[in-house]
């Protein structure tokens, strides 16, 4: 890992660096290729393998996500933000504060709803390599197991949709809720990788992997991806 950059700013607030550029891309290209798996899914037709390949590079992203949870920057990793019940409920009580989160990373919710958010599309992609649409398009894996098992795993691939719907909903209704509610921008952090902090906290930066780490990983997680659907 390497040192984290700081630069002081003025009105007694420093830059410090919280998401590695890995992270800001995974996080707006996961966003863009759901958006279009629902759409392609819906059109339907010539388009469905183009739904394919989308979740192929879902699942590849996730897998590489998971990777990333436990040798990426100290910020990405799962042991810095999924904490216990305890922590949780301490963090619950002080929602209606109306004053900014003190953790630099996530905050103990917010953690949790990445690891569920993480998931839920883990099983959205994986249920999807083994189901049918009972016209002419089969996941790359249904050939695997009995008609029966691939229509059970079609019904969860497609309610369990509705799962990621409501969880990415209540996403951005957190997302708003910090921003006007707590006067916390959560988004320009997820495209600048730094966050405003007073100059007297304590709080260390996070340390930040190298991008060439994410680069082999995420090459792993695609290799792995292709030699499965091939």
């Amino acid at each position: 890992m390497t040192q984290n950059p700081e630069t002081t700013k003025d009105g007694g607030l420093r830059r410090v660096k919280v998401w590695d550029l890995p992270v800001r891309i995974f996080h707006w290209s996961l966003l863009a290729l759901i958006l279009f798996s629902f759409w392609s899914g819906k059109v339907g037709g010539n388009y469905m393998g183009y739904h394919m390949w989308s979740g192929y590079l879902i699942l590849a992203l996730v897998l590489f996500r998971l990777c990333w949870g436990f040798c990426g920057s100290s910020s990405s990793r799962f042991s810095s933000f999924l904490h216990g019940p305890g922590a949780v409920i301490a963090y619950l009580r002080t929602l209606p504060v109306r004053r900014a989160s003190i953790h630099l990373g996530h905050n103990p919710l917010g953690g949790w709803s990445v690891a569920f958010l993480l998931l839920v599309i883990l099983v959205q992609a994986g249920t999807g390599l083994f189901a049918n649409d009972d016209i002419a398009t089969e996941g790359p894996l249904s050939a695997w197991i009995s008609k029966e098992s691939s229509d059970r795993l079609t019904t969860i691939h497609f309610y369990n949709f509705y799962v990621l719907l409501a969880l990415a909903v209540t996403h951005i209704a957190a997302v708003l809720f910090y921003l006007f509610y707590k006067s916390e921008n959560l988004i320009r952090p997820m495209f600048t990788g730094f966050k405003l902090r007073p100059l007297d906290d304590q709080e260390q930066p996070p340390r930040i992997a190298g991008n060439w780490l994410a680069l082999v990983l995420l090459a792993l997680a695609a290799g792995g991806v292709y030699l499965l659907v091939k």
